[in-house]
């Protein structure tokens, strides 16, 4: 296969690994970004089993190291701040990770990261979105917001969640194959907060009644991060949902004003945050991820829901196995003896194939009937006995993360790709 010339939807995390590893096959990739410029925003993200070994075969395990946040474990507190259960890092080597992994980093760390290795390799466009687009003779006619048209062997996704590729894909009068989690939101944010004398670098979680928590993350001396994850009816939340970062404050402010705990402080903090960001949680299924020239990657195409804890290692792995495939099926890119994208039907196909089983074990379970969203606990008497359990479960070296987070892909091997 001779050189194709390809075009990346989004420059974050997963739009950046997919541009490494087809740069690094000698394709010509072009990446655009609605944003004015690369978004390093964001709050805390981890990579667990496969998505660790990715990062090693990119070369990319001591910059991470340097730049990680060096997150001790998950502590529990009730509403009086007494310590209710512990749950440290697994620092072993061996199994499993805890809630908090040996590579925890900052979303825009990571992103600036990838961004700095490709940078003088890929073409970059920011400011800039696909308008839409039309197939035709084995090319990708693309319009763009800037009014310019241009044509492209082949053409991904990498845009999200929210995805404006995925529903151009789909076609009109498609619903989109996002599926929200009823009632499910969080908010995340970043307030001052210098530490204290003895103060370790953990995250703190508190559940507390009516289907809400409240987690802190400190990376930083002066910052921490704030989630706040709630199940709630609220008709005002769900509008707010659609009326701006203001109207949204408001809402969730309602939703925990008496959640107890920091929440009175951490809720004054928030009015002030320039970083405020919330979500309504779903997940994204579908048939497949890819349409002609056209596929999709990471939560553009199989979002797992922040719950899973899975989400920047499928995207990873995601772009990994996509670029695995067309290494394998496609050839050479400096073959010039073949057509550009002779084989990509084929690496699409296998990349489907390969990854989806992945994907499969990672949301299973996730949805509107999982326990932690339609049976998060609402009573004060449900939430001592969950902290009590956890308790139990701390004290005996239980690692609940394995009964939460979807970490085990029960013998899924990352395919090993010579050329890559």
């Amino acid at each position: 296969m001779a050189q194709m010339k390809v075009l990346i939807s989004g420059a974050g995390i997963t739009g950046n690994a997919l541009a490494y590893w087809l740069s690094k096959l000698g394709h010509d990739v072009t990446v655009i970004e609605r944003f004015p410029e690369l978004r390093t925003t964001g709050l805390q993200v981890d990579l667990r089993g496969p998505g660790i070994e990715v990062l090693k075969l990119m070369g990319f395990d001591e910059a991470f190291r340097a730049k990680s946040v060096p997150e001790q474990g998950m502590l529990i507190v009730d509403s009086a701040n007494r310590r209710r259960a512990y749950f440290g890092v697994n620092n072993s080597g061996k199994g499993r990770q805890s809630f908090t992994t040996q590579y925890e980093i900052m979303r825009g760390d990571l992103c600036q990261l990838m961004h700095d290795a490709i940078k003088e390799k890929v073409t970059f466009r920011f400011g800039t979105s696909i308008e839409s687009f039309k197939q035709k003779h084995n090319l990708v006619e693309v319009h763009f917001s800037d009014g310019k048209t241009e044509h492209f062997d082949f053409v991904v996704g990498a845009d999200g969640m929210g995805s404006n590729t995925r529903k151009l894909m789909l076609g009109p009068g498609v619903q989109d194959a996002l599926r929200p989690v009823k009632g499910a939101y969080t908010a995340y944010f970043t307030i001052p907060r210098p530490i204290e004398k003895g103060e370790e670098y953990n995250c703190t979680f508190y559940l507390a009644t009516r289907r809400r928590a409240i987690m802190t993350r400190r990376h930083t001396p002066d910052e921490i991060q704030i989630y706040l994850p709630c199940n709630t009816e609220s008709e005002r939340m769900k509008k707010a949902h659609r009326a701006g970062v203001e109207e949204q404050k408001k809402a969730l402010a309602e939703v925990f004003q008496d959640a107890g705990w920091s929440a009175k402080s951490i809720l004054q903090d928030m009015y002030d945050s320039k970083n405020f960001y919330c979500e309504r949680l779903g997940l994204v299924k579908l048939d497949s991820w890819f349409d002609g020239n056209v596929a999709l990657v990471g939560d553009a195409a199989y979002c797992p829901s922040p719950l899973t804890g899975m989400g920047t290692t499928s995207g990873l792995v995601g772009a990994y196995v996509l670029a695995g495939e067309i290494s394998r099926c496609c050839g050479n890119a400096k073959d010039r003896s073949q057509k550009p994208t002779e084989g990509l039907d084929v690496a699409l196909k296998a990349y489907d194939d390969k990854f989806r089983p992945f994907i499969e074990l990672v949301t299973d379970g996730i949805g509107d009937n999982t326990v932690f969203w339609n049976k998060m606990v609402s009573s004060s008497l449900a939430v001592a006995m969950v902290n009590l359990l956890l308790g139990l479960a701390s004290l005996f070296g239980v690692n609940i993360g394995n009964w939460i987070l979807q970490e085990n892909t029960q013998g899924w091997k990352l395919p090993i790709y010579q050329n890559l």
